[in-house]
């Protein structure tokens, strides 16, 4: 029975079915041409004349010649591949197409992340580097503010005027601060408008009469108390000896900060504390308890905790400062130093407590160089935070110890004994202490935690590649042999 063509061009049902299924080798009306020349060629009888079967076998099997049996899949493929139907010859292009574009992400996130860690290496070297500079810049500067003050007093001991003529020298902090922003900042402030910007840290409404009085007056005080007793302790005490004891204001601020501020209980740093108090007490004992030895630790133990107090009250009323806010506030000291404590110097020279000849008679380099060594380390202790980890300021701070005995020990104006010498330690040791942070105890969990993983996996991947040996060797020699483990 023969089937009659539909309208829609499809012969038969077979043709129909190869469409949907999408049969690579589907040409249209090849099943009804196939079951036409099967019908043909069974409807021929034996012994006929059949002068056209041969020509219509070879027109009905022309669609599976090699050039058309080749060129129909593709056309197939272009014209239904938008549609998705055809499967393995389509897929596979867009499947490497596909795997070109989920790699090339993974490609460009790789060279992120290596970016990344090179540059996190990079900040990291450049901050160390900057660090080991600041270290010796800041241990450096304060040494030689130390030895200055010790020659200038064989000549001229005016301690209160030297502390003012110093204090002076802070106005210049924020023009310096100022020149570096010019050299620096791509955006570029007029000074007016930088100086505003960093007088917030009096509060929004910027630098005010009141606020100068008010804020400016009690840091000033203590700032020139400090400093005054710092270089009263000098005049009795060596220059080791006091920067050794200078540096108990870290445990001074924490117990501070622990009864004010409310900061968090460490007993390291109640340790830390303990050892400072020990170290004044050694010191005091190197020379049997002698008057002059007393009242230099006297007057170095308070210019400590004046130093101490100092900082406590500018966390609690100002805060954290950044760089131009350090600036400004410092400069703002020398200003009220110059304009309101001037009266103090004048007082002292006319009543001859600190008088000298003349003008002309002052050993103005020295007063200059100390000045100046002063405001480089004012300027170093604020650059090195921004620049460096704020730690390495601190390690600077403590190196000024050794720095001065080494320079004593140079002068031969100092004889280290054992009880000074153990006291010097001590102290340092605390103060090193103190530098702790906070989650010390975690960190140092953690770090040994880690060690501990690091040896487990070693251990574990040299068992796993002696059995890889060992199975190796074993297939080699014919035999196979599980190693215990």
């Amino acid at each position: 029975m023969d089937v009659k063509a539909a309208p829609n061009g499809v012969a038969t049902i077979e043709d129909r079915i190869l469409r949907i299924t999408g049969y690579y080798g589907y040409y249209p009306g090849y099943s009804s041409q196939k079951s036409t020349s099967r019908s043909s060629v069974t409807r021929c009888k034996p012994g006929a004349n059949c002068p056209s079967s041969h020509s219509g076998i070879s027109r009905q099997l022309s669609p599976l010649s090699v050039t058309e049996d080749s060129s129909a899949p593709i056309l197939e493929l272009q014209s239904r591949g938008s549609s998705g139907v055809c499967g393995h010859r389509v897929e596979r292009p867009n499947r490497s197409g596909d795997d070109g574009t989920q790699t090339h992400p993974e490609n460009s996130s790789q060279e992120n992340r290596i970016k990344a860690r090179c540059q996190s290496c990079t900040s990291m070297v450049l901050k160390a580097v900057w660090g080991l500079l600041i270290i010796l810049s800041v241990s450096s500067s304060w040494v030689g503010t130390t030895q200055i003050v010790k020659i200038t007093y064989k000549n001229f001991y005016c301690p209160f005027f030297m502390t003012w003529f110093s204090t002076n020298w802070n106005i210049m902090f924020f023009p310096v601060y100022y020149s570096g922003h010019l050299a620096t900042a791509q955006e570029k402030q007029s000074p007016m408008k930088k100086f505003r910007e960093c007088s917030r840290i009096f509060g929004e409404d910027g630098l005010t009469l009141k606020l100068f009085l008010k804020r400016t007056a009690p840091f000033s005080i203590l700032w020139t108390l400090t400093n005054y007793l710092y270089l009263l302790a000098l005049k009795k005490l060596t220059a080791t000896d006091v920067s050794a004891l200078f540096c108990c204001n870290k445990a001074f601020v924490f117990l501070l900060s622990w009864i004010v501020l409310k900061d968090r209980f460490m007993g390291v740093r109640i340790v830390a504390a303990i050892m400072a108090i020990t170290g004044i007490v050694m010191m005091a004992y190197a020379d049997n308890f002698h008057t002059d030895s007393i009242i230099g630790v006297a007057f170095a133990v308070g210019s400590a905790s004046t130093s101490a107090l100092y900082k406590v009250l500018f966390k609690m009323f100002l805060g954290s400062a950044n760089f131009g806010e350090a600036a400004h506030f410092v400069s703002t000291l020398g200003f009220f130093n110059l304009i309101f404590i001037s009266f103090t110097p004048v007082i002292l020279y006319f009543t001859k407590v600190e008088h000298w000849s003349s003008f002309a008679a002052l050993p103005w380099g020295y007063l200059c160089g100390m000045a100046g060594l002063w405001l480089a380390f004012n300027i170093l202790v604020n650059v090195g935070v921004v620049l460096t980890y704020p730690i390495l300021i601190s390690i600077g701070t403590v190196l000024s110890v050794p720095g001065n005995a080494a320079v004593d020990l140079l002068k031969q104006e100092v004889i280290f004994n054992v009880v000074r010498l153990a006291a010097t330690i001590v102290i340092c040791i605390g103060f090193l202490l103190m530098l702790l942070p906070e989650e010390w105890d975690e960190i140092t969990l953690r770090f040994i935690n880690s060690l501990k993983e690091k040896k487990s996996e070693e251990h574990v991947e040299d068992i796993t590649d002696s059995s890889v040996h060992l199975r190796t060797r074993s297939r080699a020699n014919g035999t196979v042999s599980i190693p215990l483990a």
